[in-house]
């Protein structure tokens, strides 16, 4: 268990400190305690709302930018129906893939995780349940969420190392960055978003994954949806189509480990 600080609370020392070192030395003001308020909170907001940002957590984005590989990732499954088909749409590529997936989800469709895990691809952490309101829970729970979903991983995979972690919606908080620091987790986000959770055509999908990616690029899509009753029928054909235009820019398609080389 690590005891060290984490991002948010250095953050906070930090603010206090400057707040109190610039009206020690300049006196109580609007000036000295609203500076370093508006920029305390402009860093706390990317912090929580920018899944890129590392402001509060250390969080993997891309990888290599010189190479000729990219990450695709697929969040919210697994999904009895839809997953199945992306997993054949990458089989016929050759391609691997991450699936950040709900450990609720995953315990009730272990055929399904088992078969993510034989075909070669990565099972990543998504928590326990995704719930949208996770953003404003404690740290107890947090690390709840973290633990469950990493042991529905265990249970399929057998391993004991520790899956790669993406918060739902990509949202991070203090609470959320001090229950990582205290599992010594890794959290990934991505660079660029299918945006297949619109009502979105397959090839309204492709199109943006291929008019913008790059070689490092992870790739967020989505085989399943957080909502039940919901389902992304989309997803595998866009894959498919994505796919093929990766291979003809010279692009291939692997796990974010892969991708990473193990760094976060």
């Amino acid at each position: 268990m690590n005891m060290s600080l984490s991002r948010a609370d250095q953050l906070a020392l930090g603010y206090a400190a400057v707040t109190a070192g610039a009206a020690g030395v300049f006196g109580i003001s609007a000036l000295t305690l609203g500076l370093p308020t508006v920029a305390f909170f402009a860093l706390l907001t990317d912090g929580i709302a920018r899944p890129a940002s590392g402001v509060l957590y250390p969080t993997a984005t891309h990888g290599p930018r010189n190479g000729n590989r990219v990450a695709l990732s697929f969040d919210d499954g697994p999904d009895p129906a839809v997953t199945p088909a992306v997993l054949d749409a990458l089989a016929a590529q050759g391609a691997r893939a991450s699936f950040f997936v709900i450990g609720q989800r995953l315990s009730a469709q272990p055929a399904i995780a088992r078969r993510i895990v034989d075909e070669g691809h990565e099972l990543g952490n998504h928590s326990w349940q995704h719930s949208r309101w996770q953003n404003f829970w404690g740290v107890a729970a947090l690390e709840d969420e973290i633990r469950r979903g990493e042991q529905a991983i265990a249970a399929i995979t057998g391993s004991a190392s520790r899956p790669w972690y993406r918060s739902p919606i990509g949202l991070k908080s203090p609470p959320l960055a001090r229950a990582a620091k205290l599992q010594d987790i890794r959290i990934c986000a991505w660079s660029l978003h299918a945006r297949d959770t619109a009502a979105a055509s397959a090839a309204q999908i492709a199109d943006r994954v291929l008019g913008k990616v790059r070689a490092g690029d992870i790739i967020l899509m989505h085989d399943g949806h957080d909502l039940p009753g919901r389902t992304r029928p989309a997803c595998a054909a866009a894959v498919a189509l994505i796919l093929g235009g990766l291979k003809a820019r010279g692009l291939e398609s692997v796990t974010v480990s892969e991708l990473l080389g193990g760094r976060a």
